[in-house]
């Protein structure tokens, strides 16, 4: 029988892991055609949500539960998931209920017609603010304008992916992961399915400011080499405009007034130019980082509770 996998990233859960488990095997048990197993992954959380996980996998025989050994963060913890997936298809949702398990069965209809990647593309965010809303839209807009490989706006990392794309992204060892960059890398065929993104069941969100921030550096850098073009076009625009302006000093000084202190015009270029370099050298300073962080090839994660081996009967 064809296997789903469905892999869970969670920290900090503990208020609405039970809740989630109930309408995620709702959905499951309601594919008769299909047998499923459910990885949680859990992120080194500092709350007993791990405890919880370990409960509802001794009353769930479809549940297999790992523990990383510290908090290596979202990203790093699907590719924990994935890691130990063994179905023939792989879901990746989060546990917050955000990422509705109504959506499901629609997704595992439109990869059995033959597509590779099935993504479900938020249209909407019960209470989402403004400002969540346009740096969202700034954010793709931005990975996109710079990048060739195009991410659907919208499209996070709730999505189906077949075996193949799953054993793909296993063979990647980036370190900096961006896992909706790498899914639309690949290159397989795929299909968008829109949705509305409820509210939280409970609990707050663990992607603050910095967290989103840190998210989008790390998808631009692995995607992109545009930002050191973008430094050498800024570099050469600056020395022109220097120049013309050294050249129109001249020509004002000695065929209008007479040249005088420019002590002001001095110190305001001698600053920009200052400015512009520190932040060249910071910007080539963050690729070389992570390709020191690559080649030092430590393991991209550690685990403190490996998932026991996967049943093969259907509960």
């Amino acid at each position: 029988m064809t296997l789903l996998s469905v892999v869970v990233p969670c920290y900090n859960e503990s208020e609405v892991i039970g809740l989630f488990h109930k309408a995620l095997r709702l959905e499951l048990d309601a594919l008769d055609d299909l047998e499923h197993e459910i990885l949680f992954v859990d992120d080194g959380s500092s709350d007993d949500t791990l405890d919880k996980l370990n409960a509802i996998a001794a009353q769930d025989g479809s549940v297999r539960a790992a523990s990383l050994s510290r908090h290596f963060g979202h990203q790093i913890t699907l590719t924990a998931g994935l890691a130990f997936a063994a179905g023939d298809a792989v879901i990746m949702m989060d546990s917050d209920l955000q990422h509705p398990p109504s959506l499901i069965p629609e997704l595992v209809r439109r990869w059995r017609e033959g597509n590779d990647i099935v993504s479900a593309v938020r249209t909407r965010t019960a209470g989402e603010t403004w400002f969540k809303k346009a740096t969202s839209r700034g954010f793709y807009s931005l990975l996109n304008a710079l990048s060739g490989t195009k991410v659907p706006p919208g499209a996070a990392d709730f999505c189906l992916i077949s075996r193949r794309v799953c054993d793909v992204l296993n063979k990647m060892p980036e370190r900096h992961r961006f896992l909706r960059g790498l899914i639309s890398w690949v290159g397989y065929s795929r299909v968008l399915v829109p949705y509305e993104s409820p509210s939280r069941a409970a609990g707050r969100t663990k992607y603050g400011f910095v967290s989103m921030v840190t998210l989008a550096l790390d998808a631009v850098f692995s995607f992109s080499t545009e930002p050191l073009r973008l430094a050498l076009r800024a570099g050469l625009t600056v020395a022109l405009m220097g120049f013309l302006y050294l050249l129109w000093t001249l020509i004002y000084g000695y065929l209008v007034r007479g040249l005088v202190p420019g002590y002001a015009s001095l110190i305001g270029v001698t600053m920009i130019l200052g400015g512009s370099q520190l932040i060249f050298i910071g910007l080539i300073g963050d690729y070389l980082a992570r390709v020191f962080e690559q080649v030092k090839a430590r393991p991209i994660f550690l685990l403190k509770q490996e998932p026991p081996p996967r049943r093969t009967a259907r509960p």
